[in-house]
This record gives C-alpha cells, sequence and structure tokens, in this order.
C-alpha cells in the first residue's frame, strides 16, 4: 500500500508577502484583499497577509480583513518576527503588533543560523535560542496558532546543526505547532534537502509539523518541496506563479497539482484543483503581472499543440501527448495553428471551438492563414484573432459596430509635452445605408494615440455596448518586423486583454503602427464582446 495516498500535506499561502518582493510588482490593499479571496477559492490552508505595522498599507489591510474578508477554507496569518536581542517580549512592537492583527495563526521568521545569530544579529547563541523560546511562548500564551519559518536553516544545518536543533526545539517546547525550514538563499539541492528534513522529522518526532519554505535560486524550489515532502514535511510554503525577490519562490501552480496528481498527497480540498489555472491568471492580472504562457500546468501554451505529428495523435487518443487531463487543474487542450497547418489541424481547432465548418471554409481560412503571415501575422501568439478568422469565414461573427473613420492628432506643447487626441466616428445596429442604424461621434483625449483610439471609441460604443465595461487591456507589444526599413518598417502588434474570466490575445500588422494597433485593439473588442459574461 502506498503510504502517502492520501496523506495531508497543508498549503502556505505568502504572495500577499513573500511574493510582493519581485521587482516590479506592487498590490493595493484592495488587491490583496481581492487574491485572498481568490486563494481562498482555491483552498489554500493559510494565506499570509503581510507584517502588521511594518507599513501602512498592511496596517490597513488587517484592519479592513477582519470585516471585510471572509473565508471559507483558509486561515489568515499575520506575519512577523522573534523579539529583538536581550529585549523583552511583552514590550515587543513586532509581537504587539501580531497579537493586534487579531489573526488566529501567527508566522514568526526566527535564525537558525549559527553564522546569521552571530554575524547579522550580532548576539551569542543562547540569546538566539532566548529569542525563539521568549517570542513563541508568548505568542502561544496569547491563543495564537505559531508557526516558525526556520530562516537560513539548511545553510546553518550544514554547519552547525547543534544550534540548529537547539532553535526548533526551543520552538517546540514553547508551543509552535509548525517548523518551516527555509532554503533563504535558495542554494540547496533536492537529496540535500530530504536528507536534512529526514533528520529532523525524526527528532521532532511527531511534536510539531515539519514545513518547506524554498526561494528558486537554483530552479529548484519546486523540487526541493516535493524531496521534503518526501521526507515527511507536512505543510509547503510558496507562491502563485512562483512571484519573490530574486528568482521567486516555490510556484504552488507547479508543486500542488505534482503533489496531488502525480503522488496523490492531499493538497486541497475536493474540487478545488480545477480552479487552479483561473486563480493563477485572476492573481496575475491583479498584479499585472502575466502568467509564463509555458507555465506548468496553468500556461496557456501546457497543453497546446502545433506538430503535425502530435495534432493527429491527439485526434485519435486525448492522452498521446498530455501527462494529465488539463481539466483536472482547470485548463484545456488547444491547437496552434499557423501558415503550416493542413485541413486536419484547421479541422481540429474549428472541433476545439465548437464551429461547424465546411471544407470549401476549411480552404478559405488556410488561404487567408498563408497570406497574412507571410505579411506578417503570427496566429500561434494571438488565439483570438484566428478564431474570429475561422468564425468569420462560417458567417459567425456578428457585425457589433461599423467604424466610419478614425483620427489621431498629436500636439507638441509649449512646455514641451504631448498631447494626443483621438475623434471616432462609428455606426451600431448596421452602416449608414441601415435604417435604425446609429452614428456616434466621440472625441478623447489620452495618453499616446492607441490610449486615445480605445478612450473615444469606449465613449462613442459604451452605451450601446455596455458590455465593453468588462474588457481591459493588460498587455501591449510591438515587434518590428523588418528592421532594414528604419522608420518605414513593418510593425506588429500583440494586445492581451481580459474580461476576469479568460485573456486572449490579437493581432495587427502594418507599416502604419497606429493602424496595426488599431486591428489589434478591434478584433479584441469583437471577440471580447463575443464572449461577454
Amino acid at each position: 500500500m502506498d503510504l502517502r495516498a492520501g496523506r495531508l500535506v497543508e498549503v502556505f499561502d505568502t504572495t500577499l508577502r513573500d511574493g510582493l518582493q519581485v521587482e516590479g510588482v506592487s498590490a493595493t490593499v484592495d488587491d490583496k484583499l481581492a487574491i485572498a479571496e481568490q486563494l481562498d477559492l482555491l483552498g489554500v490552508h493559510y494565506i499570509e497577509g503581510g507584517w502588521p505595522g511594518a507599513n501602512p498599507k498592511d496596517i490597513e489591510f488587517f484592519a479592513r480583513a477582519e470585516s471585510e474578508l471572509t473565508l471559507g477554507t483558509s486561515t489568515l496569518v499575520a506575519f512577523g518576527s522573534t523579539r529583538r536581542p536581550r529585549g523583552k517580549s511583552d514590550d515587543d512592537a513586532t509581537l504587539r503588533n501580531l497579537i493586534e492583527a487579531n489573526t488566529a495563526a501567527v508566522c514568526i521568521v526566527a535564525k537558525s543560523s549559527e553564522y546569521q545569530v552571530i554575524e547579522a544579529m550580532k548576539t551569542t547563541l543562547d540569546e538566539g535560542v532566548a529569542m525563539i523560546a521568549d517570542s513563541v511562548g508568548f505568542l502561544h500564551g496569547q491563543g495564537r496558532r505559531v508557526l516558525v519559518d526556520l530562516e537560513h536553516f539548511f545553510d546553518g544545518y550544514s554547519s552547525n546543526p547543534e544550534f540548529s536543533l537547539r532553535a526548533i526545539e526551543a520552538a517546540v517546547i514553547n508551543g509552535a505547532t509548525h517548523l518551516v525550514l527555509c532554503d533563504t538563499n535558495g542554494g540547496t539541492l533536492p537529496d540535500e534537502v530530504e536528507a536534512v528534513v529526514a533528520d529532523v522529522k525524526a527528532h521532532v518526532g511527531n511534536d510539531a509539523i515539519i514545513g518547506i519554505h524554498c526561494h528558486d535560486d537554483t530552479g529548484c524550489a519546486v523540487a526541493n518541496s516535493m524531496a521534503a515532502v518526501r521526507a515527511g514535511a507536512g505543510h509547503v510554503q510558496g507562491t502563485l506563479n512562483g512571484l519573490g525577490e530574486r528568482t521567486g519562490n516555490t510556484n504552488l501552480t507547479t508543486v500542488i497539482p505534482n503533489l496531488q496528481l502525480k503522488q496523490g498527497f492531499t493538497c486541497l480540498p475536493e474540487g478545488r484543483l480545477e480552479h487552479l489555472t483561473t486563480v493563477s491568471h485572476r492573481v496575475a492580472e491583479t498584479l499585472n503581472r502575466a502568467v509564463d504562457p509555458q507555465a506548468p500546468y496553468v500556461g496557456s501554451s501546457a497543453f497546446a499543440h502545433k506538430a503535425g505529428l502530435h495534432v493527429s495523435a491527439i485526434a485519435r487518443a486525448k492522452d498521446a501527448y498530455e501527462h494529465i487531463d488539463p481539466v483536472a487543474v482547470g485548463n484545456g487542450t488547444r491547437f496552434v495553428v499557423s501558415e503550416m497547418a493542413g485541413r486536419a489541424t484547421i479541422q481540429m481547432k474549428a472541433d476545439e471551438l465548437g464551429l461547424v465548418i465546411d471544407g470549401a471554409q476549411i480552404n478559405d481560412v488556410i488561404d487567408q492563414l498563408k497570406r497574412l503571415e507571410h505579411e506578417g501575422y503570427h496566429f500561434e501568439a494571438a488565439d483570438a484573432s484566428l478564431e474570429l478568422l475561422m468564425r468569420r469565414a462560417t458567417g459567425e461573427v456578428p457585425e457589433f459596430f461599423e467604424v466610419e473613420s478614425m483620427r489621431v492628432i498629436t500636439d507638441e506643447l509649449a512646455d514641451g509635452s504631448f498631447s494626443t487626441e483621438a475623434t471616432v466616428k462609428l455606426w451600431i445596429g448596421g452602416g449608414p445605408n441601415d435604417e435604425g442604424a446609429e452614428r456616434h461621434v466621440s472625441i478623447a483625449e489620452g495618453n499616446g494615440p492607441v490610449n486615445a483610439i480605445d478612450t473615444a471609441f469606449r465613449m462613442a460604443a459604451g452605451q450601446s455596448l455596455p458590455q465593453l465595461a468588462e474588457i481591459h487591456l493588460i498587455d501591449y507589444k510591438v515587434r518590428i518586423l523588418d528592421g532594414g526599413s528604419a522608420t518605414g518598417a513593418t510593425t506588429r502588434v500583440l494586445l492581451s486583454a481580459t474580461n476576469g474570466v479568460r485573456d486572449w490575445t490579437t493581432i495587427g500588422v502594418s507599416p502604419n503602427i497606429i493602424e496595426a494597433s488599431w486591428r489589434a485593439l478591434e478584433d479584441s473588442i469583437v471577440y471580447g464582446l463575443l464572449h461577454s459574461v
């Protein structure tokens, strides 16, 4: 019998604390509350909300969480540290802030490495142990569930295991429920992690839950976490989409399905794993940090197939080139189409989209693909534009609007700044010769021509097409296709958007960057309207 089958492995998410230390990412309090709701939907056991008292944002978050955040599955955790060297727990500001955060559980970071205690904190090993004992005892005495992140544990254990085990004993004896071994510098490898966790598990027994907290500096954070679980850890810490400082933390969107689907551990409540892809993308949208298309399990390319051999095999047996059923993690099979596509590939793509398409229409799609990709289109990167091309071939795209004209004016002002203004004239409900059609004209300023056009279009059409409010731009990329032509080069624009439920990418190509941008924007709007929630 497989002894690991069904064994619980707790999931501790630190996206709202450790994850936000990644460069280029920031979150408002509203963002953090929204992300916490998504994590609760996923069913993680613990959500680390931040460090109360460290900054105004985290102070506000915990204050609002008490009344605004209703968690059905997860436990909110406040993060902090042990008391100061030679200080007292009952008047330590950090510990007091943890209590005032009023969470059922708290997590404190503690030095478990001789080098860190002596060199970083400039104190003695005995004082280092006392700091852990006093802090855990105080928090436990205040009725809190206490998790201890043992910082630099693997480095410390390799140089002085006796002190690292003393740090663990101080935490356990004074009431810690979890001992989380941290690979703080991210330099430990899986075989080392497994051996050390096994030693600690044998030393601690069932007196506390052993946890693992890894960073990805060697690209081994997920593997290290799995090695720790294999050695007896029952608690894994990480972040959604692997966010975190330097190279990131253990990616929960990878380690959770690895443990649950591949090795039989129980990480999430029944029925929650199917939310993984949706939650991953919603968190990414909130933080304006797109999910890597090739991310395992949740990436848009995770179950995408282009090679003819793969496509034909999948047509006969879905598991021929898929290691799991993508539905298990809320993703789906995709067939990527390019100018090399044959009739079978187009037919399979149509079946995927639920399109009824005949032979003549397939031939038309193939002809258009070859022509457009020769011009610089790249439909592998713009699935939404491909879907619209196929639906237009079958006459399944409604004429939501008809653009009469568009104009963009950019002025350099006296102070050296630039002002951009767009005028959009369009018809809704038909064209200029259709009875009942309505003509709308709007003028808007924007932060550059594309934003001005988008704003003017929404002003013109928003009342007639209220679904536009659901559609939001999340990324905009421009690539020069023939650099030798200098400023006259053809440009390719890729535009990514979302309606909060699905994300999509559209494409436009033209020597005129504004035209290329409009083609991508127009497709994006039409696709969003077609799939409005």
